[in-house]
């Protein structure tokens, strides 16, 4: 268990250190007067374009080692790209690159975790690369604040040899799965096992005839989705995961918890603490512009621990709470929006109680958008197989696959159109403020 934790850990690490690296050295990889929102675009359309197209227009069984091969080539040139081109459409066309090989990564990780059995080695995999994920957040922020001053030639090249970690954990760290959870004689416990496990053949990309295909079993007949075939599928995965807030677990968490990071947050500035009447803040915050990168700072930790609740332990949470996350999340920016524009606080109190205020509700915020990213993930690998097509092990396995990659695309919508939703959020904030007389954010 060890192995396969590991093992995951690192996919979800390596897949998404990249995406915060090349955010947080925006502000070096393009012209002074670029807006910087055509990096986060380029960073995130090309990913909802994998994962939306990926499940559904490929049949067939999957090639996970030639997929992650083929991930890993594209991260490593698309980060070479921007490293030694000065071009701005090049390094767009690199971050591009690199973008679309993230997107098809998460996703091909998320159906390599199905591959596991019994479902609680299934489930273990799922939690420690949500983990993973919520590590690069901080793993990629502190990368590139260490190597920055090498300039984006040297520390986006030297980033560019991350990705080749992950074919080096595929074959040499990641155990291969004792047996092939398809069918519901998976689910032990429940009374419709009723077919044995397959074990998987060692090499799956060595089988003949398939579109697709690795640590899959041995000789099995052709299979594969047709269009009616995922329709169905996606159809019940809708109403429970993907619709708007009365069912929402995925897509309005991300629209929530990134027009907060995006649109609020560069907002939510206050007097510099002074060090005599706030000796521990006035060490933390030197200017009014060290309060953004806090907010981040507790954002990605707060997520991290949250990404990391199934891995350390922490019961999943309950299927009938999963819309809570979203819920709350949308409480949340409508208080930090009125603290933006308004204020909680009149302007004689004193600004620590607003900072106080502001760091507890943006750490509830990153622990329910961790919390809805890996319960979520988790729930749909738990799946119970169709009883319809239980007694077909092939057409279970890539059933299986394909559900959980076919939500994907709610999470990275999700965060498209909070970057699109954030950029006049946050001019009408700053208006606001400059209106009741807070100039701060026109200084940054």
């Amino acid at each position: 268990m060890f192995r396969l934790g590991s093992s995951f850990f690192l996919f979800g690490l390596i897949n998404n250190v990249l995406y915060v690296i090349i955010l947080s050295a925006a502000l070096d990889l393009v012209p002074p007067a670029t807006p910087k929102g055509i990096i986060a675009f380029c960073n995130i359309a090309p990913a909802l374009a994998a994962k939306v197209g990926w499940p559904y227009i490929l049949k067939g069984r999957i090639r996970y080692a030639k997929r992650l091969i083929g991930c890993c080539i594209l991260s490593a040139f698309g980060m070479l790209v921007v490293a030694f081109f000065d071009s701005l459409f090049m390094r767009l066309l690199g971050i591009s690159l690199a973008s679309f090989s993230s997107g098809l990564g998460e996703l091909t990780f998320l159906q390599l975790s199905t591959t596991y059995a019994p479902p609680s080695v299934a489930g273990h995999s799922v939690g420690y690369f949500a983990s993973g994920t919520g590590a690069a957040g901080l793993v990629g922020a502190f990368l590139w604040w260490e190597v920055r001053g090498l300039g984006v030639r040297v520390g986006v090249g030297l980033s560019s040899v991350m990705p080749l970690v992950i074919p080096l954990t595929y074959y040499a760290l990641l155990p291969r799965p004792p047996a092939f959870l398809a069918t519901s004689a998976a689910y032990e416990d429940r009374p419709s096992a009723a077919v044995p496990y397959t074990p998987l053949a060692t090499t799956g990309d060595d089988i003949d005839g398939e579109e697709e295909g690795s640590l899959a079993a041995p000789g099995p007949k052709h299979v594969s989705l047709s269009a009616s075939d995922k329709w169905r599928l996606v159809r019940p995965l809708l109403v429970r995961y993907m619709l708007p807030l009365c069912n929402l677990r995925l897509p309005c968490t991300p629209i929530f918890e990134y027009t907060i990071n995006q649109g609020i947050a560069p907002t939510l500035l206050y007097p510099v603490p002074s060090q005599g009447d706030h000796p521990f803040l006035s060490k933390i915050i030197h200017s009014v512009r060290d309060y953004y990168p806090l907010w981040q700072l507790v954002y990605q930790t707060t997520v991290f621990l949250s990404r990391s609740s199934i891995s350390i332990g922490i019961p999943p949470l309950p299927a009938r709470f999963l819309p809570l996350p979203a819920l709350i999340q949308a409480g949340i920016l409508l208080v930090l929006s009125f603290e933006s524009a308004l204020g909680l606080f009149p302007p004689e109190a004193d600004e620590a109680w607003s900072i106080a205020v502001v760091f507890f509700l943006i750490s509830l915020e990153g622990i329910c958008g961790g919390s809805a990213y890996v319960n979520v993930f988790y729930r749909i690998n738990q799946d119970p197989p169709s009883p319809n097509t239980a007694h077909d092990i092939e057409r279970t396995r890539q059933e299986r696959e394909f559900k959980i990659g076919s939500v994907g695309f709610a999470d990275s919508s999700g965060i498209l159109f909070a970057a699109v939703l954030a950029v006049p959020m946050e001019v009408a904030l700053c208006r606001q403020q400059v209106s009741r007389g807070k100039l701060l954010c026109k200084g940054l």
